[in-house]
């Protein structure tokens, strides 16, 4: 019998960083599709929309009017799913049921008053506004006494529940740490309390160390597919520095931030000539005032498409049932995302 290769047997590989697993299916990618296919959506816009409730100078649904903006534009989300002024109560019924309430607040984050572009279309310097108002807003938001958490987070592409195209991002911040931060939260305590070290720095180290995940890297952050990735093309972006949240970083990271976005962002695009859809977001430490000493910050992409701009994973059978699984390893996911060129494939 040949012994066991990643490469071609299915295995299980262990996410640490949420005590889960993953099951890899490497012999399943060369099965030919007949499942659904998508028609890519054109992503040709003007740079200026009259209907776009998020372009400068427009009224939202909210009969607010945007300002002039020319840079980068927060506001109140209009229909926040979090409510500062939610009371304080609890439900309860028998050992079973159990509600409570949870105050909140939300905001939208405009990239750009350009509303032909995506992140990969803006310049670094441009991305690096962003990244400011990332991190005064978690300094602004985290501060308030109810606030406990600060997720912010991208849907880009209408296949990932994007409303509207113009290029923007939100910000959900709590009371309490939800649910997949505060499993991250958990994992990361116990291994610095069982090997007295950062779970993550180990982690990036390794990453560092091998390359065969990586795909690209400067002197702050390293993007990888993670060994434990779910989606196809699934990216995590890893400080090399051991800081706990964004409002930690020097100019230099910050600066170093905005790079590797635009670089894996351009790749992203340029791996099926599309505007590559995702959901992106970072998480960190919470926002409580207390010490989180095995807080690594980090930012997790997880995108859709799987074989071409027309097909795309779905959740279902099995790994609604039993447990996530893909087909693609990672390293043949970093391979090919590393291969594509950082120069959008229109300005090529």
């Amino acid at each position: 019998m040949a012994a066991f290769n990643m490469s071609d047997h299915p295995h299980r590989r262990y996410n640490p960083l949420t005590d889960e697993w993953v099951l890899v299916s490497p012999h399943r990618a060369k099965r030919p599709w007949q499942g659904a296919r998508e028609a890519p959506v054109a992503e040709t816009r003007p740079s200026y929309d009259p209907t776009c409730y998020l372009c400068p100078g427009n009224t939202r649904a909210s009969g607010e009017v945007n300002p002039d903006y020319t840079s980068t534009y927060v506001f109140d989300n209009d229909f926040m799913a979090l409510l500062p002024d939610t009371p304080a109560g609890e439900f309860r019924q028998g050992n079973l049921l159990l509600a409570q309430a949870e105050p909140g607040i939300c905001r939208v984050i405009c990239f750009s008053p350009d509303h032909a572009l995506t992140l990969p279309q803006m310049s670094v310097q441009a991305i690096e506004q962003v990244v400011k108002v990332w991190q005064t807003q978690y300094r602004e938001i985290g501060s308030m006494p109810e606030i406990g958490y600060v997720q912010i987070f991208e849907n880009k592409g209408a296949i990932m529940g994007c409303s509207n195209p113009h290029p923007h991002g939100q910000i959900w911040a709590s009371a309490t740490v939800p649910q997949l931060p505060a499993q991250e939260q958990a994992q990361q305590e116990r291994y610095l309390a069982q090997h007295g070290k950062c779970l993550l720095c180990e982690y990036t180290a390794l990453e560092l160390g091998s390359g065969e995940r990586t795909v690209c890297a400067n002197d702050s952050f390293i993007a990888v597919v993670p060994f434990w990735a779910v989606w196809p093309f699934e990216v995590m972006i890893l400080a090399h520095a051991h800081v706990a949240s964004i409002d930690q970083f020097d100019a230099r990271q910050m600066a170093d931030l905005a790079e590797i976005l635009k670089r894996m962002t351009t790749r992203y695009d340029n791996l099926f000539s599309v505007s590559f859809p995702y959901t992106m977001g970072m998480h960190q430490q919470p926002t409580d005032g207390r010490a989180h000493a095995a807080w690594h910050w980090h930012m997790h992409f997880y995108p859709p498409l799987l074989r071409s701009a027309e097909v795309r994973k779905f959740m279902v059978g099995y790994e609604m049932l039993a447990n996530p699984q893909r087909d693609l390893t990672a390293e043949t996911a970093a391979e090919r995302l590393r291969a594509q060129s950082e120069v959008r494939f229109d300005q090529a």
